[in-house]
């Protein structure tokens, strides 16, 4: 937990700087692909992933150490070879797991967040879950646990392979000549995350994409079918927490409303999408029928309610930066207390984001558990013996965040309850 922390408070503003970079990009050519709220909701998605990670708020049913230990044909040394054959066996058990995620109602969870936003770009990479703290899939390593790959080579490699998908989320790279052959290509990974029917559950390898031509999953991307991006039963919401456990929602609903017991439990391991006859005939839910013509997720947002919402996720950035440096110093409990503060932050945000009214009630909790914090620890997790000061700082700081969010809260509503008188 601890490295991994270290490692993302570098990984993080070169992610960042990377994402800003594509959209000056993008208005430079006069093709832009990132819309700021879009964009914001992608980040503070990473945000959450990568705190409940660092957290280690997952378990593996079967550790791939405990395979190790006892299927090992032999015992092999770190390194060079030992590595690659460890970042192979890694992109293979990523396909598996990913075509499984895609094609399995109760998988599809969690991985639904990663294809809710209705860009492609590289701030979509970062859209990643919160929702899978039981981890079931390591049993797909077990060909690098017959040749003894030892456990600390995966547990380097592993983020390695995560950081290699970000690069190829961009309309910006047309098609690279002999690499579409080798490598995930941008190309191969826009027919990815496209729900044009052409398109739709194709190109599901990670790096490698021999995958898909081996196991009959490839598609190449269509001169004229151009992608159209989103999931066919779009979230409507920028708020990241909201996506991650939107779909499990709606299997606990219909499992409950089906009438047929055995609806009732196969609907969690039938195809992606399905749902009992009686529960889509009472219970619709809509769908985008025609991909080349429905309206994409937007809200009304003010060139003050844009800047504000940046300083909301710099602001976290900074928090998270904190945690992620000084976890082993913060310790536990106080750290899964940290995390709940940085859920509740994005929640709050991301709330407002939307035009929710409640998006008050969930700011005022922030600044509510973050001052009670301060006081009860006496401090901000330690940061007075560097910054004597930032407690009284952070404390003005959720006090006129709140003030700020209620404002704006306030002129969304009286906003929205305008109706236009006609000529």
């Amino acid at each position: 937990m601890e490295q991994y922390g270290k490692i993302l408070l570098f990984a993080m503003p070169a992610f960042l700087v990377l994402v800003l970079l594509e959209k000056w990009y993008g208005w430079y050519k006069g093709f832009d692909t990132v819309r700021n709220m879009d964009m914001v909701s992608s980040l503070s998605s990473g945000v959450t992933n990568v705190t409940k990670d660092v957290l280690g708020l997952s378990v593996a049913v079967l550790s791939y150490e405990w395979f190790v230990n006892r299927i090992a044909i032999t015992h092999i040394e770190s390194s060079f070879l030992t590595f690659l054959v460890a970042f192979i066996v890694l992109d293979f058990a990523g396909y598996w797991v990913h075509r499984i995620n895609h094609k399995v109602n109760f998988f599809w969870n969690a991985h639904i967040v990663h294809h809710s936003s209705e860009e492609f770009n590289l701030a979509c990479a970062l859209r990643q879950s919160i929702s899978s703290f039981v981890r079931l899939f390591t049993v797909f390593l077990i060909p690098a646990a017959l040749l003894g790959v030892p456990s600390v080579v995966i547990a380097t490699v592993a983020p390695i392979h995560l950081f290699a998908q970000f690069w190829y989320h961009t309309r910006h790279i047309g098609k690279m000549w002999f690499l579409e052959k080798i490598l995930v290509t941008p190309s191969h990974h826009r027919v990815h995350h496209a729900i044009n029917k052409e398109y739709l559950d194709k190109n599901l390898s990670q790096i490698f994409i021999i995958w898909d031509k081996l196991f009959g999953t490839f598609q190449e991307e269509l001169p004229d079918v151009t992608p159209v991006y989103g999931i066919t039963r779009p979230v409507r919401t920028w708020n990241p927490i909201k996506i991650n456990f939107q779909h499990m929602w709606l299997l606990i609903k219909d499992a409950w409303r089906a009438k047929s017991i055995r609806d009732k439990f196969r609907i969690w391991f039938m195809p992606t999408g399905w749902r009992p006859a009686d529960v889509e005939e009472k219970f619709p839910v809509y769908k985008i029928e025609n991909v080349y013509s429905f309206e994409k997720y937007d809200t009304k947002s003010s060139a003050f309610l844009s800047a504000w919402v940046w300083v909301q996720l710099i602001t976290l950035l900074l928090f998270v930066s904190y945690l992620f440096g000084n976890i082993a110093r913060i310790g536990s409990p106080e750290m899964f207390y940290y995390g709940a503060f940085v859920f509740i932050y994005v929640y709050a945000f991301s709330e407002l984001m939307d035009g929710k009214k409640l998006a008050l009630l969930w700011e005022a909790s922030k600044a509510g558990v973050g001052i009670a914090l301060i006081f009860t620890l006496g401090d901000w997790f330690g940061a007075n013996a560097f910054l004597p000061w930032i407690s009284n700082v952070l404390i003005a700081y959720f006090v006129i965040s709140v003030a700020v969010t209620g404002w704006l809260a306030f002129s969304i509503e009286k906003e929205n309850r305008q109706v236009p008188v006609s000529a």
